[in-house]
């Protein structure tokens, strides 16, 4: 089965690229299905599945405080204590989706999945990027947002996701030694980037 993961800073367009890769390939895009998968697996509400998802980003300022900690070994979808609820837990429950989310095939954005699936076979990994002040003019107009208010959530979205990246996998998520597709999505339409991994997508599986 087809698998895409797509790494993308803010403003390069991963929440529109994604779901059309998707649709084209035929193929499930797995966002907001992987924290329901996760607050399944470990027996806890959505909400706080989702508050602590490595796209909300919300969540990065509590996690600095508790970097470091061990979490509990994982399994089954027996309740865990809150106490044990560490982010070491929601990244290992993460990772395990993934990789189940994976054998099905699918479009994964962001969550380090070109990190955690590096060895999947056939997968094809890509980073959506850009000049800064590009993805800001970019971010503008894809939220309906100032200036001003893209500036900040730039600022906050980068540093969060590279933050999650380095500290639980040692890399760099910008290193395009992580993927096989680098695409400026400021240069072209968010249409021919997305028909760009399509055609590597299917490259990959012949």
């Amino acid at each position: 089965m087809t698998l895409v993961t797509i790494s993308a800073g803010y403003g390069a367009g991963g929440s529109q690229v994604g779901p059309a890769v998707a649709e084209r390939l035929g193929v499930p895009f797995l966002d907001r299905a992987i924290p329901t998968a996760v607050a399944e697996r470990l027996a806890i509400p959505h909400q706080d599945a989702l508050e602590r998802d490595e796209t909300v980003g919300g969540w990065f300022t509590r996690a600095l405080l508790s970097f470091g900690q061990v979490g509990p070994v994982l399994g089954g979808a027996t309740p865990v204590p809150d106490a044990m609820l560490t982010d070491d837990a929601f990244r290992e429950a993460t990772e395990q989706v993934l990789r189940e989310r994976a054998e099905h095939g699918g479009v994964i954005l962001g969550r380090a999945g070109a990190v955690v699936l590096r060895d999947h076979r056939g997968a094809l990994h890509v980073r959506l990027t850009g000049a800064k002040e590009a993805r800001i003019e970019q971010g503008m107009l894809l939220e309906g947002v100032d200036r001003a208010t893209a500036e900040r959530h730039i600022g906050e979205s980068d540093r969060a996701r590279e933050t999650y990246v380095r500290h639980f996998y040692r890399c760099d998520p910008r290193d395009p030694a992580l993927y096989h597709l680098v695409i400026d999505t400021t240069a072209f339409p968010l249409t021919a980037c997305a028909d760009l991994i399509v055609e590597a997508a299917q490259a990959r599986e012949r």
